[in-house]
């Protein structure tokens, strides 16, 4: 099954404050400039045609009275982590799809409860009377079937939870316009009606052949695997399992990028950025025992209708998760590459990794130790404290954004 927690981000702040229970309430940006997009909506506000997404200017005009709420994602986090551990009280098998849904394997769990849908709304009530959040369930076979069951029926309907039977696809799914087909968007929908598809079943019906050489004819010579999987969801089949830690694998590349507030023209203020960046990529190298060998920028400009900047990487000497080694190596890609162009958006990464527990010793470097060790001790502090808890001179000139980022995780306000 698929959980799926009800205007996430609005519902928290409902069952935080509950004076804003009957009151239109939205998560955007940045209330007081009123200005930013929707995060979440809450259903009264969304009676009124609010959408996520949009900006927050037009939800103000058709729903003047909004309550508007500058995002809080830590806790959000702290909610999402305890749900989850409701879910994992009644079986093992919990896979994160994202902060709000959640696939559930239960099947070694019903002979304790019963049918699907009665330990669903156990599970529901559950969650509603400890957190104050109301979750829909999609149920079926796999993981595919349960995430179209809660997208197009749970959500929809009184009780919250819909079981969708693969016997019964012909019934259900397949009547329904290929737009609301999964991983299938705006300009997908109208390739698939420009080949006369114009409902799910359609697609499902087609031979897989057939419906390759369709998209071999739009798309060219590369479209097979795009074509049978399209197939495969129209027709509700998917083998994966429910894997719990799916994203909990060793990253290939640990990197951190930024939208700067304004232009940045000058050379210095973009090293300012470029330092701070280096110094968090780092960090999170350092927290998960790696050091990187190769390290990347990009630089790119304001105007997307004439883009500027670079995309550029190189290999160190040595694999180093060393705050001033690996910057040294990025201003040399940003010295050579940058073309004097006004900067707003700013990226370092690291790749090729190796463990941290050994690494070369060098005769040009005989303080690394220490530096290591300086390092690990001012990252046990921001873990403590935050990290704005301690920072480098460079952080409090006009060109810094550390201490504005350190309020922030994931671009929104803790």
């Amino acid at each position: 099954m698929l959980a799926d927690c009800q205007s996430f981000y609005a519902s928290v702040e409902k069952a935080e404050r509950p004076e804003y229970r009957d009151l239109p309430v939205v998560v955007a940006g940045d209330p007081e400039r009123r200005s930013g997009i929707i995060l979440a909506a809450c259903p009264i506000a969304k009676s009124y045609g609010i959408t996520t997404a949009e900006r927050l200017g037009e939800s103000i005009s058709k729903c003047p009275n909004l309550v508007i709420i500058r995002p809080r994602m830590q806790l959000y986090i702290d909610i999402s982590l305890m749900i989850t551990r409701i879910y994992q009280s009644f079986t093992d098998l919990v896979e994160c799809y994202s902060i709000d849904e959640q696939f559930l394997d239960v099947t070694g769990s019903l002979h304790l409860y019963g049918s699907p849908e009665e330990l669903a709304r156990i599970i529901q009530n559950r969650i509603q009377a400890e957190t104050g959040i109301y979750t829909r369930f999609g149920i079926a076979e796999n993981k595919i079937l349960a995430k179209t069951a809660c997208d197009n029926y749970a959500k929809k309907n009184e009780s919250g939870i819909y079981v969708l039977s693969k016997e019964k696809l012909h019934e259900t799914l397949w009547t329904l316009p290929v737009t609301k087909m999964f991983m299938v968007g705006s300009r997908m929908t109208r390739h698939f009606n420009a080949m006369g598809m114009e409902t799910i079943g359609t697609v499902a019906e087609t031979p897989l052949e057939k419906l390759k050489l369709m998209m071999r004819r739009k798309f060219g010579k590369n479209s097979d695997i795009n074509a049978e999987l399209y197939w495969r969801i129209a027709n509700g089949i998917d083998d994966s399992p429910v894997t719990p830690g799916t994203h909990q694998v060793a990253p290939k590349t640990v990197g951190h990028m930024m939208t700067l507030p304004r232009d940045y023209g000058k050379l210095e203020e973009i090293k300012v950025v470029l330092l701070e960046l280096t110094e968090l990529v780092c960090q999170r190298c350092r927290g998960k025992g790696y050091m990187g060998h190769v390290v990347s920028v990009g630089c790119m400009g304001a105007d997307y209708d004439r883009p500027t900047g670079f995309s550029r990487q190189m290999k160190m000497d040595d694999p180093t998760n060393v705050t001033n080694q690996v910057y040294r190596a990025a201003v040399e890609l940003l010295v050579r590459h940058w073309d004097g162009h006004p900067v707003r958006k700013v990226g370092i990464s690291l790749s090729q990794f190796s463990d941290d527990n050994e690494y070369q010793l060098s005769l040009f470097d005989p303080h690394r130790e220490k530096t290591m060790a300086l390092e690990r001790a001012t990252d046990a502090l921001k873990e403590k404290y935050g990290d704005s808890v301690i920072l480098r001179a460079v952080s409090v000139s006009p060109a810094g954004q550390a201490l504005h980022r350190s309020e922030k995780i994931g671009g929104h306000y803790k």
